[in-house]
């Protein structure tokens, strides 16, 4: 009796809250759906009670939610009450874990981008990462929000990654310190006559910031000739901050729009112009790379279409698609994706992701030792002396003895001298670290405030 009332109950249930979705479907369609819900009612009732363990009714229907809802695509999820909150407080810019943006990809976690100064970005992993094991226990199987739930925790308490990296004959393992983590959305810096802005993610923070960091930019600054905008292992965020950062570059025109699967759905974002616009008349390039995702495809696709920007870097992650967080009461919320995003126009980002104007991709820049037996017209005997010597009385010096000179002196094996000066310039003042795409940036910037002064 027992087992006949529950599993009357559940279909009951089930069939009662999805007849309001199938109102409009034939009824030998309903029939069918009438079949696969005993069948489900079924298998629910066969694992409640010959399971060789225990299991929560809640439990099972929550996972069966999830099921359901990731078997469509990466990003559709149910979101239990815990991890509804963790999102909640997340988008505010405050959130415990590692620091890592990631997806779900052939099974595996694939880490789409650190967030910077987080124990992650710190420990070294890399965009483009794929998480194979958390505490030794295989990802494999694991639902992407029981991954994510694994590598949450208290703060100070340690965990251990395993990674597999492209490129890699074997697994990497970082042990990490999880921590609290507190995003600073926007950051900025001098470079010479140039702001540098960067946006490591969009939460509710990212415009406000971005104003406060400008205004800094233009008092250290005076005179901007330039901004590099920032856009790099961007894993995206709030749709309404992306359009608010593209509304502060675009005077008008459409931002961005989104397509579901009804037409009649499709919103358009235009820009407002007047107030909203804070960077004007200001030559701008962004730097994309794989790790730039969602929200950060949209503005550089914005800026680019409305030729705004040159970007710079290499193609970006291709995350076009929109998620909706639609509460259920009292059981969390479920993410489902409802739409794709265009640029203003019309091309897709989805799987396709934005393809940088330049193409620049990141190289470590090492000096090349200068030659003692560089040859200058200086350093040739008889030489015409120049006007600067003539003025000054400088002798007609033969400069052979110089020559000669250096080439005994390249002759001989040299011996590294840390104190001496000329060689550390030569050789080790510009560090391996050094940010290639960004010094391309600044550069084009600089030529195009040069070109402009010129004409």
């Amino acid at each position: 009796m027992r087992r006949f009332s529950a599993r009357r109950f559940l279909a009951l249930s089930v069939v009662t809250l999805s007849l309001a979705g199938i109102a409009s479907v034939t009824w030998a369609e309903k029939g069918d759906i009438y079949d696969m819900l005993n069948l489900f009612s079924d298998v629910f009732q066969r694992v409640r009670t010959d399971y060789v363990e225990p299991v929560k009714d809640s439990d099972l229907i929550e996972a069966a939610i999830n099921g359901m809802l990731s078997s469509l695509d990466p990003h559709s999820s149910y979101l239990n009450e815990k991890s509804f909150k963790e999102m909640q407080v997340q988008t505010k810019g405050e959130f415990g874990g590692l620091g890592i943006e990631v997806t779900m990809d052939n099974g595996l976690i694939k880490v789409v981008s650190p967030i910077d100064d987080t124990p992650a970005f710190k420990a070294g992993v890399h965009a483009g990462d794929y998480i194979s094991a958390i505490n030794d226990e295989q990802v494999m199987g694991l639902s992407l929000s029981d991954a994510v739930d694994k590598m949450r925790g208290a703060p100070d308490t340690k965990i251990k990654i395993t990674v597999l990296r492209e490129g890699e004959k074997e697994p990497l393992e970082f042990n990490i310190t999880r921590a609290i983590i507190k995003v600073r959305s926007v950051r900025s810096r001098t470079e010479g006559d140039i702001a540098y802005l960067r946006i490591t993610q969009f939460n509710e923070q990212t415009i406000d910031e971005l104003k406060q960091e400008w205004e800094k930019q233009k008092k250290a600054i005076g005179q901007v000739k330039g901004i590099v905008l920032d856009l790099r292992n961007n894993p995206g965020g709030l749709l309404d901050q992306a359009i608010a950062v593209s509304d502060a570059f675009i005077e008008e025109g459409e931002i961005v729009s989104t397509r579901g699967r009804d037409p009649e759905n499709t919103k358009r974002y235009m820009a407002h112009g007047g107030e909203a616009t804070l960077f004007k008349n200001i030559p701008v390039i962004v730097l994309i790379n794989n790790g730039s995702a969602s929200a950060s495809e949209i503005v550089s696709g914005a800026l680019q279409d409305h030729k705004r920007a040159i970007i710079m870097g290499t193609k970006s992650f291709g995350k076009g698609s929109v998620q909706t967080i639609i509460p259920l009461p009292g059981h969390g919320a479920m993410r489902l994706t409802t739409a794709r995003y265009y640029t203003p126009s019309g091309h897709s980002i989805q799987a396709k992701g934005i393809s940088p104007d330049i193409v620049v991709e990141q190289a470590k820049i090492e000096p090349i030792k200068k030659s003692n037996l560089q040859r200058l017209e200086a350093s040739l005997p008889r030489r015409l002396k120049g006007e600067d010597e003539l003025k000054n009385g400088e002798g007609d010096k033969d400069k052979t003895s110089d020559v000669a000179a250096m080439l005994k002196k390249d002759g001989k094996k040299k011996t590294a001298n840390p104190d001496d000066v000329t060689d550390r310039t030569l050789e080790g003042d510009i560090s391996e670290s050094e940010d290639f795409q960004l010094s391309r940036a600044l550069d084009l910037l600089r030529s195009l405030s040069i070109y402009k002064t010129l004409n």
